[in-house]
This record gives C-alpha cells, structure tokens and sequence, in this order.
C-alpha cells in the first residue's frame, strides 16, 4: 500500500472556499516562496555552469545541484500537483533546513578560496523564510541561526578563508532578516484578517438583530403597559445598538462599565451590586474590556436570573501571573450543586468562551444556599 497523498494545491483551494482566511493566508505566501525557491535555484545554477573552472570536485558539485533541484520540485507548490508533504508541518520545514545546511557546507568541499560566488547563493533562505511563515519570527530566528552555522563551517573551517568571518556574518544578517520578516508580516497579516473576521461577524449578526430582536425590542416599547418592561426593552435595544456600532478597537472605561451593569442589575433584579477595583489595575486594552465586560454580565444575569441574589459583590485588581487581570464575581444567591448540575449555556459560551478566546481562564465556585463565585483571569 503507497503513502496517503494530500493534494496540496485542493486542500489551498478547500481553505479559500470554506473561509479559512488564515489558510489562505498562508497559502498565498508559501506560493510567494515557491517562486522565490525556483529563481534562487535559476541563479544559482547559473553562477556554477558559469565557474566550472573553479570547481575542484566536480562531482560532488553535481551531486549538490541534483539534490537542490530536487529539493525545489518537492517543496514548491504546482498548480495541479499532489505530495506527501505539508509545506507547513514541521517536518517538512526541518527537511528543507537540513538540505540548506548540506548545500552550504558542501560548497566548501567543491569550491577552491577564489569563487565568483558561493554554489547555493540565496537558495537556503527559502528554508529560513518558510520556518517564518509556518512557525512565527522565532522561529525564523533559530533557522536563520542554523543555516549561519553551516555557512561559518564552509566559509571559516573548510575553505579557510580570512574572510569567511565578513563572509558568513553578512549572510546571517540576510538570513536573520528574511526570517524575522516573514514571521513578522505573517504574524501582522494574521492580526488583519482576524479583525476583518470580526467586522465581518458583526456586520451578520447586526443584518440579523436588526430583522429581529430590534424590531421586536421596539415593538415591546411601544406597545408595553408595563414601564418597568418597556424601560428595560429601551435598555437592551441601546446595549445592542451600541455594541454593533462600536469598533473592535475602540476604547472602553472598564471601572464605568462595570457601575453600569451594576445599576442594570439592580433595576431588573432588586439587589444591591458593590464594585470594588483597585487603583493599580493597569489599562486594559478594548478586547480585554470587552470580554470581561460581556462576561461579567453573563455572571450577573446568572446570579439575579437563577440565584435570586441580594447582594452581588464585582471585585478587579491586577493578576499574580501573566494575565493583565483578576475579575470576581459573588453572590449570595441560592448557588448549586457543582458536581450535580449542568454547566449552563450562558456560563459555558459568554462566560468561559468569551475569555478562553483571548487566552484567559475561568473558575466556578458554588454551594447550595450560599452563593455563587466567579473567578476570571485574562
């Protein structure tokens, strides 16, 4: 039985049509690298047929040129084609490194000290720049390290030149930036089209609420005898406007926030909500306001809709360990059964994905007749 093949070229295709703008991304850029990875090739065949007199083994310059060319043809992305390969696991990127690494320390065993110009030229840059794109700036770093490394042993160890320092120094510095770049404008891509998403989402969801709960919402202020309802129907209708027309960036007040979903609370449910935030908080950015303010709420309508809570206390102050922030919530509410009940919609996607998104975490607390807690960390 042969190796399963995976259509390199349908699967960039499949990431387009389904939406995954972050494949597509990447996908785009690894076809960049393809051409890169070819021309590279085309120079530097070029720069060997024209300094064969300069060759002292000409065989092993043969065997090394076979070996790039094949290289190129496994690694480069055809239209059409099919391969074993994932141009974006990291297999695939080491296996490419490697052949850098060969190619470089190989021209100092096929080349004399005088030669117009190293065999591989360029090429290995391809190598540093996909570990880039596949695994960030670092990682484009390390590569670029590595591939220095054999170009230090050709130049310094093998060719024994004097100048084999200036040398490979300058081309790490190439290296360092090709794979600095990649990772950095990868990393900048991938923030912009996350954003794009999100305007994108909001756009829907907007055409949605605005055929259906807004409308409605209005229907209920205008036609509710009961002003308690009405005034809450009006309350709902400005949140929601105001979040839809609100930018993904826009800075929120996080302390006024938090006393305005505490006045809320207390208008629908009757409680008393205390908000305690210490003065060494540092400034959260919009997502991070935005999350926690979503999820706050959540918790709050939790302790007023199911707990019956009198007394709800909202405490913020800066986090112990990488997180920007704590966030507690506690009532005095009816609480539950942990261990016998089930997560509830709202705590499990406004509470815990909301902040699970962005890398926080969440911790529930509760005891039957005496309260709940919410912990958040983000």
């Amino acid at each position: 039985m042969g190796l399963p093949t995976l259509g390199i070229t349908e699967r960039l295709t499949t990431w387009s049509q389904d939406g995954d703008a972050e494949g597509a991304l990447v996908a785009g850029l690894l076809r960049a690298l393809s051409v890169f990875r070819g021309a590279a090739l085309a120079w530097a065949l070029l720069g060997v047929a024209l300094s064969t007199e300069h060759l002292d083994r000409p065989v092993v310059a043969g065997a090394i040129v076979a070996l790039m060319i094949v290289a190129t043809l496994v690694f480069t992305i055809w239209p059409g084609s099919r391969s074993v390969f994932d141009p974006t696991a990291w297999p695939t990127v080491v296996m490419e490194l490697v052949v850098g690494v060969v190619v470089l320390v190989g021209d100092g065993l096929v080349y004399s000290d005088m030669r117009p110009q190293s065999l591989p030229w360029s090429w290995p840059a391809a190598g540093v720049m996909a570990a880039g794109v596949a695994f960030g700036m670092r990682a484009g770093f390390v590569a670029a390290l590595i591939t220095g490394g054999a170009s230090l042993v050709s130049e310094v160890l093998l060719l024994d030149r004097d100048s084999g320092w200036v040398s490979t120094f300058s081309k790490l510095g190439l290296w360092l930036l090709a794979g600095g770049f990649a990772g950095y404008i990868v990393a900048r891509l991938r923030r912009a089209e996350a954003q794009i998403s999100v305007a994108r989402a909001r756009e829907e969801v907007a055409r949605q609420l605005h055929d259906g709960v807004l409308q409605t919402l209005a229907v209920i202020q205008r036609r509710s005898d009961d002003p308690e309802l009405a005034a809450l129907a009006r309350e709902q209708e400005h949140d929601l406007r105001g979040y839809l027309s609100s930018s993904v960036d826009e800075p929120t007040p996080f302390e006024p926030e938090l006393h305005r979903l505490a006045r809320r609370y207390e208008s629908i449910h009757g409680g008393a909500v205390s908000v305690l935030v210490a003065n060494d908080l540092p400034e959260l950015s919009p997502p991070t306001v935005a999350a926690l303010i979503g999820a706050i709420g959540e918790a709050l309508t939790n302790a007023g809709k199911h707990g019956e809570a009198e007394r709800v206390t909202i405490y913020a102050e800066p986090a112990d360990d990488d997180e920007t922030a704590f966030v507690s919530v506690k009532d005095n509410g009816h609480g539950f059964n942990p261990a016998e009940s089930t997560e509830r919609i709202g705590l499990s996607r406004s509470v815990r994905g909301r902040l699970e998104e962005l890398g926080g975490r969440v911790e529930i607390t509760s005891t039957e007749g005496r309260g709940t807690e919410v912990r958040m960390w983000l």
